[in-house]
């Protein structure tokens, strides 16, 4: 595990040994991403050729547990969160706010936001709506590249060159790919 600030900077999301296993039931959890289905994912979530998303369940521990890491419109790894708690945060720039379930309740799901306090938006808001199925309701944050992604209820963008809207896929217990590996480093912007 990385605990010092300056190798996770570095480094960013940790490598396979030392990220967090994705807790996933045999058939793997139905990511819904803005309006797209992805089937059967082991909860990674790969931006332009890296690892930026991790979602975990555990039932036994209620919350679900988000792993991200948050770059800023340059690329520069600005925050890092694990398992809903921060490990790197700069400036203070974001907060997180995760909901238990309440057991009592069959209703009452897990969810987790992450807010950039800059903006006053959610930066991601991830909802459990099922067993097996958690919906990404909402993001505007950018990849390690410096491109904007934006997720709303209707679409999935990364840049300008890619818009996903009502896509079904099935990750075949793999992690969801978004965006191309080989987009430019620093797409020009208007």
């Amino acid at each position: 595990m990385i605990d010092d600030a300056s190798a996770l900077s570095r480094t960013g999301i940790p490598s396979s040994s030392d990220r967090p296993k994705a807790k996933t039931p045999a058939h793997g959890l139905e990511l819904l991403i803005g309006s797209n289905i992805f089937r059967n994912t082991n909860g990674i979530v790969k931006i332009q050729g890296k690892e930026q998303l991790v979602i975990e369940f555990q039932p036994e521990q209620g919350p679900l547990l988000v792993t991200m890491d948050l770059y800023n419109e340059n690329g520069a790894h600005i925050a890092h969160l694990r398992r809903n708690v921060f490990r790197l945060n700069l400036s203070e720039r974001f907060a997180v706010e995760a909901h238990r379930s309440q057991q009592d309740v069959q209703s009452d799901y897990p969810w987790v936001r992450l807010t950039d306090r800059q903006s006053g938006s959610p930066a991601i808001e991830i909802h459990m709506v099922s067993a097996h199925r958690i919906h990404i309701v909402s993001g505007k944050f950018y990849s390690h590249r410096g491109v904007s992604v934006d997720i709303t209820a209707n679409f999935c963008r990364i840049g300008t060159s890619m818009t996903l809207f009502g896509e079904i896929k099935d990750a075949q217990g793999g992690m969801v790919s978004l965006g191309s590996e080989h987009a430019p480093v620093f797409p020009t912007r208007p």
